[in-house]
């Protein structure tokens, strides 16, 4: 292998700020790297004081360096990542994480305006608020804001084609201004009110609902009284569940934990006093890597990303000092347009709030260095092959079973990052539907599963299975679009001709295209456990059901006929076929059982 002569290299490098990237034999790119001096940078991995065993072998593979020269620390540190994200070198830390980050939307152009959760470029007229750690801590927040102030969701086609209200409105998530039911006035009294509770000034919320509160006990209004009363009560509760004490402006806290040449960042964010989540990263090539290296990839991939509206905080909280602290601050200062400061010594709350950080990245690391086989890796692969940028962190999986439409029982059964989720699995008695018909069933299953799941503000999932073909899957998703709920992934799973195992069929609901995955695929074979759990629970469910029913007498719902006359007309007969088979006359002569009685056991039995 053709060595690089180094010292002849160093002896015409510029010394302005620049890109630097190292090759090897075979003219591929083993290292990208930034700096403010080129010639300094590139001649310290020549330096005897370089001890790093991560280090030395990468020298030992330099056969060419090429630079690029720009003109600021910013466009190094901008071309840098893109270089890192397009090459994706062996040596250089990295981070997966090119999505962009989920926001509630407040839409201002409209008579009524809309909340709802948005991803993608902030475009629209109105105000975005976050951004959230991942789509369930805003839609957490999103169905928190709903039942405190009602506001809807529904784009502008739904809205303007209601001529009733819908689901929403039924479970007190709307107030139906779509068919006027709520005066403009009170309902932008509302968005006001959802605007201040999502800046997290919900004591400004209170105080100003404090004062209609009590008109309305004056004034002898109790039902609004009441009202008015829940909903300060609701935003205490918030308040206790989600903020934090003391007046914390925009922060982002990012705290970094190595074990076993393994890496986790943690990261959360700050807004307001509100803490609005936080992710966990763990990047690959980490082995001998430092946390000043982690740390420092870290902050130029996750904010300096190109084709991202990612924006830094004013304050970045940093558990450790980055390497190039001043360069990567300056970079970020000029693409947020204001003064970024990076801060890793902390005192008073702000410490505690990192140790916070610290424990979960410890944490997250410790669960993550026992579990590398685990569903959770399957998850991710599952969610490259949905091409969706939400994670897929929790899965409900629907099926329907029956004999012949006698008994029909539908399954949820729930599969979390730590597999499944038993206590959260669930049976629905599927009643007054035509039996066998499997449409209707799972359209009556979707329908009390999510309307409760509202209401009770649960856990909604982040991608909904259905064991069964097109009409199912339709099915469920009119009822999703019902619930204002159509943004979570539904995917149909149907089995192969001849119902063998890694034949089955994958069917998206949104453009109801199917899709067929090898056999060995991980991703697949995760959803065959899910959906094999949702079936054997279907059918245990059924089969205790269909025992039952078996189990009862017909004459175990005729009025008048308790237990003690029941086993006297058995007794009687030989069994309830021979109570049947029995005339009025007959029934008459039991011992206990009159004429008007014996007339209503006979037409209960005969249907009349």
């Amino acid at each position: 292998m053709k060595k690089l002569d180094y010292k002849v290299f160093l002896r015409n490098l510029t010394n302005r700020p620049g890109v630097y990237r190292m090759l090897d034999a075979k003219r591929e790119v083993i290292y990208v790297g930034k700096a403010i001096n080129l010639k300094n940078r590139v001649a310290s991995y020549f330096g005897r004081s370089q001890d790093s065993p991560k280090t030395k072998a990468l020298v030992k593979q330099i056969a060419a360096i090429e630079v690029t020269v720009t003109q600021s620390e910013s466009e190094a540190l901008l071309l840098e990542n893109n270089l890192i994200k397009e090459l994706r070198p062996r040596y250089n830390i990295l981070f997966r994480d090119d999505k962009s980050y989920p926001y509630l939307y407040l839409s201002s152009d409209q008579e009524y305006p809309r909340l709802s959760y948005y991803r993608g470029a902030r475009k629209g007229k109105g105000r975005y608020f976050g951004p959230y750690p991942s789509a369930h801590s805003a839609k957490k927040i999103l169905n928190l804001s709903q039942k405190l102030f009602q506001i809807h969701q529904c784009d502008d086609k739904f809205f303007r084609n209601r001529s009733r209200p819908c689901l929403q409105y039924q479970i007190k998530r709307c107030t139906a201004p779509c068919v006027g039911y709520i005066d403009r006035d009170v309902y932008a009294k509302d968005v006001e009110h959802a605007a201040l509770f999502l800046d997290g000034k919900n004591e400004k919320v209170i105080e100003i609902l404090a004062e209609p509160m009590q008109q309305a006990a004056d004034a002898l209004d109790y039902e609004r009284a009441a009202k008015l009363r829940d909903q300060i009560s609701d935003l205490r509760k918030a308040q206790e569940r989600q903020y934090i004490s003391g007046k914390r402006g925009e922060i982002d806290i990012i705290a970094c934990s190595i074990q076993g040449g393994i890496a986790c960042v943690q990261i959360f964010f700050i807004r307001g006093s509100q803490i609005l989540g936080n992710k966990a990263f763990y990047p690959t090539h980490t082995k001998d890597a430092i946390h000043a290296d982690i740390l420092s990839a870290f902050l130029t991939q996750f904010y300096m990303t190109k084709g991202t509206d990612r924006i830094s905080p004013s304050e970045i909280l940093l558990s450790h000092e980055p390497n190039e602290l001043s360069l990567i601050e300056n970079g970020l200062s000029e693409k947020a347009s204001r003064k970024v400061k990076l801060k890793y010594r902390i005192r008073g709350d702000r410490l505690k709030l990192m140790e916070m950080a610290l424990d979960n990245a410890r944490i997250s690391l410790l669960q993550r260095l026992s579990e590398k086989q685990n569903i959770k890796l399957r998850m991710e692969a599952l969610q490259e092959i949905l091409s969706t940028e939400d994670g897929v962190e929790r899965i409900e999986c629907f099926d329907i079973s029956h004999t012949q439409g006698e008994a029909t029982v539908a399954s949820c059964v729930v599969f979390g990052t730590e597999g499944a989720k038993r206590s959260d699995y669930r049976r629905f008695n599927i009643k007054d539907i035509q039996p066998g018909n499997d449409c209707n069933a799972m359209r009556q299953v979707i329908e009390r599963r999510y309307t409760r799941v509202q209401r009770e503000e649960g856990r909604l999932p982040d991608l909904i299975l259905i064991d069964g073909g097109v009409g199912q899957v339709n099915a469920a998703k009119q009822i999703m679009r019902e619930l204002q709920l159509d943004d979570i992934m539904i995917l149909g799973v149907t089995k192969g001709p001849t119902r063998k195992a890694g034949m089955e069929t994958l069917i998206f609901a949104n453009t109801n295209q199917e899709l067929t995955l090898p056999a060995n695929s991980s991703a697949l074979h995760l959803i065959q456990e899910v959906r094999d759990e949702a079936h054997r629970f279907a059918i245990s469910g059924h089969r205790q059901r269909r025992k039952k029913n078996r189990m009862q007498s017909p004459l175990d719902s005729i009025e008048g006929v308790g237990a003690k006359r029941r086993q006297q007309l058995i007794r009687h007969f030989g069994g309830w076929q021979g109570v049947a088979r029995a005339g009025v006359e007959d029934i008459a002569r039991v011992p206990g059982i009159n004429k008007n009685l014996a007339n209503k056991i006979y037409n209960s039995l005969h249907g009349s």
